[in-house]
């Protein structure tokens, strides 16, 4: 690494999924940014460590992903949008101080515009699945577009409810059991758990019960399709996948490290989709 490149990083625990590596680099590599982006195995008890020393280990920010979102925010200064959300996504140094946001929320919304254009016409109900980090960003970025009534289901009560308790009426938290009956008027359903993802157990979903203009979401994106984007495919509804939100979210922290706007361009999924392909 030369005085000019600048480095950053993804810390996760796991993170060998992670191919945010791939987007950066793919990027640093075609606007000829001198630089690198590396991921970061951090177990939460090394976290708070590892990022008071991200100029020591020679970073200039980092994005930060499951389970260390909520410990981000507590460990940095956060902006606006990070403390209303109550949990950051991605960390940079400014003369020294450890700031935060969070990007999750503009690459939700920005990946389910062109997934689903319109569909804040009709958002009078959403069910989230979860109610971690990357929930709230979802949660928030829902009640920004309007959308009536998000009702958030977690195996967890006590976190759904911390979510209707921070955002407010609109939020309604519900018992995990209480998901299957809650997809009967649902407009939108958005899966932020890592339940479906590769090497997890499958998320069990009663996909049959969604009305047909119905969207689903999903975060996950290893696998690319996953078995909740698999069945609402093959009801023909319109879904958003989690590969789309991933290049998505990364516009907003390579502006912050590298000092230049990227595109998330049909090329870039190609790529991606070829890594996350199975061989053969």
């Amino acid at each position: 690494m030369t005085a000019s490149a600048r480095a950053a990083c993804v810390i996760g625990w796991p993170i060998e999924h992670s191919r945010s590596p791939l987007i950066h680099n793919y990027w640093l590599k075609r606007y000829r940014v001198p630089g690198e982006y590396r991921r970061e195995a951090v177990p939460p008890g090394q976290f708070a460590d590892f990022v008071q020393s991200l100029a020591a280990r020679g970073y200039v920010g980092a994005n930060v992903t499951v389970p260390h979102k909520e410990a981000a925010l507590a460990l940095s200064q956060p902006d606006q949008r990070a403390r209303a959300v109550g949990a950051a996504n991605t960390l940079w140094l400014d003369d020294g101080a450890l700031c935060s946001t969070n990007t999750d929320v503009e690459g939700f919304l920005d990946n389910l515009d062109a997934c689903a254009r319109g569909w804040d016409r009709k958002s009078a109900k959403a069910l989230v699945l979860g109610a971690g980090g990357a929930a709230r960003a979802v949660v928030y970025a829902l009640l920004e577009r309007g959308t009536d009534r998000v009702v958030v289901a977690n195996r967890t009560e006590s976190r759904a409810e911390a979510l209707h308790e921070r955002f407010g009426a609109r939020v309604q938290p519900a018992r995990w059991e209480e998901r299957h009956a809650a997809l009967d008027d649902a407009a939108l359903v958005v899966n932020t758990t890592t339940l479906g993802m590769s090497r997890q157990p499958e998320l069990a979903l009663d996909i049959g019960r969604l009305p047909r203009h119905a969207i689903v979401a999903d975060l996950v994106y290893w696998p690319l399709v996953t078995p909740l984007i698999r069945a609402a495919r093959a009801r023909e509804l319109r879904t958003a996948d989690g590969l789309g939100m991933l290049m998505h979210q990364a516009v907003g922290g390579f502006m912050l490290w590298f000092k230049r706007k990227p595109e998330v361009t049909a090329e870039l999924r190609a790529l991606l989709e070829a890594d996350l392909s199975p061989p053969g």
